[in-house]
Parts: C-alpha cells; sequence; structure tokens
C-alpha cells in the first residue's frame, strides 16, 4: 500500500456521511465524525430547512436519538439514515 493509500484510508476513518431524511424522503447530508454530538447535526438540519429545534425528532432505526450521544454511540457506519420527524401536537380528547 502506497503512503497515499495509507493517508486515504485514515482520512476515511476520521469521518463518516450520514443522511438525515424527512417524511418527504428530502434527504440533507453531514459528514461527521465519530465522536460529533448529535445536537449539532440537530441544529444545523434546523437551520437549514428553517425548522424549531424543538419541533423535530431525530430517529434511528425507530430509536429517538438524544443530543448528547455520537455515532459511535449508536454504531452508525458511512451512508447510514436518521428519520427527522416533525412532532405532533394535541389529539382529540
Amino acid at each position: 500500500m502506497s503512503e497515499d493509500e495509507v493517508k486515504k484510508e485514515v482520512k476515511d476513518e476520521t469521518h463518516i456521511n450520514i443522511k438525515v431524511r424527512d417524511m418527504d424522503n428530502a434527504e440533507v447530508h453531514f459528514k461527521v465524525r465519530p465522536t460529533t454530538k448529535f445536537q449539532k447535526v440537530f441544529d444545523a438540519y434546523c437551520q437549514r430547512k428553517a425548522l424549531e429545534p424543538n419541533m423535530v425528532r431525530f430517529l434511528v432505526d425507530g430509536e429517538r436519538i438524544r443530543g448528547d450521544q455520537t455515532p459511535e454511540d449508536l454504531d452508525l457506519d458511512d451512508g447510514d439514515v436518521i428519520d427527522a420527524m416533525m412532532e405532533q401536537v394535541g389529539g382529540a380528547n
């Protein structure tokens, strides 16, 4: 393996690409470190989509993600998808 190939391999391991998909199947891509707190991703997603952060819930495999968790905590791999769901308020009495 050449030196350039080794550098590329190390570089690839330092970031992963994750997708945040909304209910309309529109995706926003993020390149993050495995140790990046999801709150940073959530804030960037909400800013890009002009959404209030407290109105969106983020899920992976149906489980809610907390802002203090990281991709490493959830064993996310390159290309994994996070679902962004609008919080539903109200209901029938």
